[in-house]
């Protein structure tokens, strides 16, 4: 199926934004899949089109990064950091609770189109873990009975508050986002918790400063550079 001529216009808008037209595949992907779920061949056919590319081209970033779907997903993307701190933490038995909990298996989806289950490589959260992200937003220090709530509270309509970041949206809304389309919501939540700044409060009072790189010019050319080990050149 061929895509709408909004998605055509929309397409079209984000590429505008850049210099370079293959840069704005990545985005342009995200968009179809805010429009349909999933990067469909359609949706493919669409971004190499547009960009000049064969679609082979497109086809091969779109199974590379994992973060684009190849099929129909459920309103609610939960993705179990099984990566080696959340594993030792627990990740791997919250992984096998859900599988359990919602009779589906990896990369399954729920009957009721509501959730899709997986296991993911590292949130960039380990100071939280285990960690689970529903839609790319945070719900930290979980366990197998906390995130079989989370799940039944994602089937039942009702999704909780994310423990860092902004509301939650759907997978499609999601994606919309990560296209470059900004929905009011980036300043909603902490972003950043205590166990991310003690880092930052102990240096602050240690009175601890990053050391400063001298700046020198260049010679011949008035430019400052600065040297990597802290010594003139």
């Amino acid at each position: 199926m061929a895509l709408t001529e909004q998605t055509r216009l929309a397409l079209r808008e984000i590429l505008a934004r850049y210099p370079k037209p293959r840069s704005a595949l990545l985005p342009m992907l995200h968009y179809c899949q805010s429009e349909e779920g999933y990067v469909s061949p359609a949706a493919i056919g669409a971004c190499a089109e547009e960009l000049g590319l064969t679609k082979a081209e497109v086809g091969a970033v779109a199974t590379f990064y994992t973060m684009y779907k190849r099929r129909p997903i459920g309103d609610y993307y939960v993705g179990v950091c099984t990566n080696t701190l959340c594993a030792v933490m627990g990740g791997d038995a919250i992984l096998d609770a859900l599988e359990e909990h919602l009779g589906i298996g990896n990369d399954e989806t729920t009957p009721d189109g509501a959730v899709t289950l997986e296991h993911i490589e590292c949130n960039a959260a380990c100071d939280y873990a285990p960690v689970i992200m529903v839609n790319w937003e945070f719900f930290d220090n979980q366990t197998p009975g906390s995130a079989r709530e989370l799940v039944d509270r994602l089937r039942a309509g009702d999704p909780p508050l994310p423990t860092r970041g902004g509301r939650l949206c759907t997978w499609k809304e999601a994606s919309r986002v990560l296209a470059g389309f900004y929905d009011g919501r980036a300043d909603e939540g902490p972003s950043a918790g205590p166990a991310s700044l003690i880092g930052l409060e102990m240096a602050a009072e240690r009175g601890d400063r990053a050391p400063q790189m001298p700046r020198v010019a260049s010679p011949g050319t008035g430019s400052v550079s600065m040297a990597r080990d802290g010594a003139p050149r």
